[in-house]
């Protein structure tokens, strides 16, 4: 039932009226006032406060009056102060001088790493792979591998001195939507 869109129901009585309901007074009744009765004591509490508050202001308007018409103090004359000494910090100096000394490790040189990016059984198909890499401004080679599958025409880049060096072309082939490219520790066959 759809309550939202329901028409109220309609009161079939309707309101009675009495003769002793209307809020004029009747004989010997007392007036029916409207009217709450008012809270003394809050009334009291809120003129308290603002009292107080009034006070307040009346007791510091005067403060800064005071401050303003009392004497400055005067510093001590030149003659009583202690010489000023002599800058004691020599860093500045120092530091100027100073080389530093950095005890930089050598890079371990592993073996040679290539990067293999598909290995296919049609040379046709690794052609088409080393011309998809050429396009990304990089070179590589077809290499025809016999083991125990067959013949398999693997396409490889390198070889790289670090894996950096690899990881740096592989990030460039995968922004020229080549996926899939491995780097190895290997030997060139």
């Amino acid at each position: 039932m759809d309550y939202a869109n329901r028409k109220p129901k309609q009161n079939k009585r309707k309101p009675s009226k009495k003769k002793g309901s209307s809020k004029k007074t009747q004989r010997g009744a007392k007036p029916v006032h409207d009217r709450q009765p008012v809270p003394w004591a809050i009334v009291i509490i809120a003129v308290a406060i603002i009292a107080g508050f009034v006070y307040f202001l009346v007791s510091i308007s005067g403060k800064s009056e005071e401050q303003a018409n009392q004497p400055e103090v005067q510093a001590p004359p030149a003659d009583l102060l202690p010489e000023k000494s002599a800058e004691r910090w020599r860093y500045i100096e120092e530091l100027e001088s100073k080389e530093v000394e950095v005890d930089v490790p050598e890079r371990e040189v592993g073996p040679p790493k290539l990067m293999q990016c598909g290995s296919f059984r049609q040379q046709s198909d690794a052609e088409r792979l080393r011309a998809q890499i050429a396009m990304a401004g990089l070179e590589s080679q077809v290499r025809a591998t016999e083991g125990s599958n067959g013949l398999w025409y693997r396409v490889i880049l390198g070889p790289y001195e670090t894996k950096r060096d690899a990881e740096r072309d592989r990030h460039k082939l995968q922004r020229n939507q080549v996926f899939g490219c491995a780097i190895w520790n290997w030997n060139i066959d």
